[in-house]
């Protein structure tokens, strides 16, 4: 049935080249099921799918509509990494949990071809040829030496490999890298058909699944919980909290709010590019930069992609397309005559440790929060450990299950901070630390 959209979609790329819409219903009558989940993203879908396939029976409520939030609006690289570094994580809680977290991030990656699998999702048009990390100056080069020597020294994974100026040349079509790092684990993926395809593959399952049915209240009634939507009450036994970085939509999500730094992230996408511009990026896989305010690019079918953070503030800004533009032909002077057709941004959950978060604010509400910028195959593979939580078990999943979430210090007083740390990030790039 169709019904009045929530807030509009953004128009980006992804959305134009997105397989038809399905429409999923608002609630309109009270529901009764095992287990109720607030947010349609990559977590919150995939916690339905394993909920289901252990017996139980859950609903999935959406304030907006399916992709709507990060899980269409991302950049589309599947990523077997974590913000924090396994070197870091190792030096913080040893190299048995790095070795742990290892592994946890390449099952994510294999995850994701298996669901598209599962669900035959080929407009998610996934290519799994990894990623490459393109050194800005001989100090980042030299760390990335070190990091790749570290992984197949400690963690016995072989798989990095240390490019030259020339390779990362040759491959991305820029001479402004000293040098990179492959990582064969990993890819590229239109994100928005990865997320419909989900979708409607857990309604043919027989999951219930609304769009457009914001919780707009949240309290305990006996033994279960109750939620409140415009159309209807649900009742569940359990409740998981999926929302991410859109947790101020409504104030049931609000204890993920207020753990959580929302960082927008910037994308503008090339028209279809033709002569020399055409051969930028051959390798077809997912680049970025190792400045500290980081840059990012891929290719899209002909198209380029090219985004970073450093934008504040919940509404676009066209300085900041027009900085990741001038940023983009400097990179790549190719492109300096090249139109730019779509411009776009969404919200990165960040945390102050720079790592995702799994657990129980109490015996009925579960959580699964804060994936720094690399959720892609983090947030849908959670999802599977976020149903084993909430069936009773408890998945050891190293510093992201180790203790509790606690929410942000003086959280009033984030913007600003965000800004003081961003400019400092800045001024540390310009002069080459």
């Amino acid at each position: 049935m169709a019904h009045q959209p929530s807030s509009p979609d953004v128009a980006s790329l992804w959305q134009e080249t997105a397989v038809p819409r399905v429409a999923y219903p608002a609630l309109a009558r009270d529901a009764r099921h095992d287990v109720a989940i607030i947010g349609g993203g990559y977590t919150g879908l995939v916690t339905a799918r394993a909920l289901a396939r252990r017996g139980l029976s859950p609903i999935v409520l959406d304030a907006n509509r399916i992709g709507w939030g990060a899980s269409g609006r991302n950049g589309g690289v599947v990523s077997g990494k974590f913000r924090l570094s396994l070197g870091d994580i190792a030096s913080a809680y040893g190299v048995e949990t790095a070795r742990r977290m290892h592994g946890l991030a390449q099952q994510a990656v294999e995850h994701v071809g298996e669901l598209i699998a599962a669900y035959d999702i080929p407009g998610a048009a996934f290519s799994a040829r990894g990623s490459l990390r393109c050194a800005h100056n001989p100090r980042a080069l030299a760390r990335l030496r070190a990091e790749a020597e570290w992984l197949g020294a400690m963690l016995g994974d072989p798989s990095y490999r240390i490019l030259s100026a020339g390779d990362v040349a040759a491959e991305t079509g820029s001479r402004g890298f000293v040098g990179g790092m492959l990582n064969v684990h990993g890819g590229i993926i239109h994100p928005l058909n990865y997320a419909r395809g989900i979708a409607a593959g857990i309604v043919r399952d027989g999951i219930a699944l609304h769009e457009d049915t914001p919780v707009l209240r949240m309290r305990r009634e006996g033994a279960g919980v109750c939620l409140e939507t415009p159309g209807g009450v649900v009742r569940a036994g359990q409740v998981v909290l999926a929302s991410n970085a859109w947790s101020d939509l409504t104030p049931a999500t609000r204890a993920i709010q207020r753990r959580v730094i929302p960082f927008r992230s910037a994308m503008i996408a090339t028209e279809p590019l033709q002569g020399a511009a055409a051969g930028l990026l051959s390798g077809g896989r997912s680049y970025t930069e190792t400045r500290r305010m980081m840059r990012w690019f891929r290719k899209a079918g002909d198209r380029l992609i090219y985004g970073g953070r450093g934008a504040f503030g919940r509404d676009d800004k066209p300085s900041a397309f027009a900085a990741l533009q001038r940023a983009m032909v400097r990179q790549f002077p190719e492109l300096s005559g090249v139109r730019v057709t779509h411009r776009w941004s969404g919200l990165v959950a960040m945390t102050l440790d720079s790592l995702p978060h799994v657990g129980r604010f109490d015996d009925r509400v579960v959580y699964a929060a804060g994936y720094n910028g690399t959720g892609v195959a983090l947030a849908s593979y959670i999802g599977t450990h976020v149903a084993a939580l909430v069936a009773g078990d408890t998945p050891d999943l190293g510093p992201l299950t180790g203790a509790p979430w606690r929410p942000i210090p003086l959280y009033g007083v984030r913007e600003p901070a965000v800004r003081a740390v961003a400019g400092w990030y800045q001024f540390l790039d310009a002069i080459g630390r």
